[in-house]
């Protein structure tokens, strides 16, 4: 199982100050691993210099015209993993917070066949990340683990996590269709729907050292009103289809 072709889809804005670091422990991870891994930056329009250091240093990247946001620049990858018919896409993100290292663990559930799509989590029991984020953001996913719950009867702690991997099922359904304003908890609902089977897997995270999260303190209130809104929203037109 270990010559499945893996895709890691980096999707990256305005992250010149760190992409180069990531890449580097990417590389160093890929050449002692026994898995097939290529990876792929999505430049999402970004307005610094990533695109230069990209290119100066000959790393595989797209660079989008204009910023698509995180689900665009996801689904980017998606559609260039079906294309070149990859066994597994895996999100990783450009912002240095996913660690390389605990890709087996994100992966082993789908190359035993027994899940098709992994959520990367530092809430479940065998997750060894310091980090867990701060106490605000902790009760935010808690409520929104709470709405997925009720409505899917399925329940995934860490629902904000961008550290995830899909196999060929799931590539080709994130190709066709994927959430753009709140990608990771609202595409739980399309899975669900289509009965992915979704195993929750514990990772080691680290806190953002460089760049700057696109989900600030100010934005928080209006950010968990839309994403649960979104999620209700999509669950009833689930239920409709």
């Amino acid at each position: 199982m270990k010559n499945e072709r893996i895709l890691l889809i980096i999707p990256a804005y305005n992250e010149s100050e760190g992409i180069l670091g990531v890449i580097k422990k990417v590389d160093a991870y890929c050449e002692k691993s026994d898995y097939v891994i290529d990876y792929l930056v999505i430049n999402d329009g970004s307005t610094d210099n990533e695109e230069e250091l990209l290119l100066s240093h000959q790393i595989k990247h797209v660079e989008l015209v204009q910023n698509l946001g995180i689900g665009g620049a996801v689904q980017t990858g998606y559609l260039y993993a079906k294309r070149h018919g990859y066994d597994i896409a895996v999100q990783f993100d450009g912002d240095g917070q996913h660690d390389i290292e605990s890709l087996p663990h994100l992966i082993d559930p789908i190359m035993r066949g027994e899940a098709d799509f992994t959520v990367g989590s530092r809430f479940v029991q065998d997750s060894i990340s310091d980090f867990k984020s701060t106490g605000a953001r902790q009760l935010g996913i808690k409520i929104l683990s709470r709405l997925i719950q009720w409505t899917s009867k399925i329940k995934i702690k860490d629902v904000t996590s961008g550290y995830r991997a899909g196999d060929r099922k799931v590539i080709e359904q994130f190709s066709e269709r994927y959430p753009s304003k709140y990608p990771e908890p609202e595409s739980y609902m399309h899975l669900f729907a289509k009965n992915i089977r979704v195993q929750e897997v514990g990772v080691r995270m680290f806190e953002r050292t460089t760049g700057e999260s696109s989900i600030n303190l100010r934005k928080a209130v209006g950010y968990m009103i839309d994403v649960s809104l979104s999620i209700l929203i999509t669950a009833l037109l689930k239920k409709e289809d």
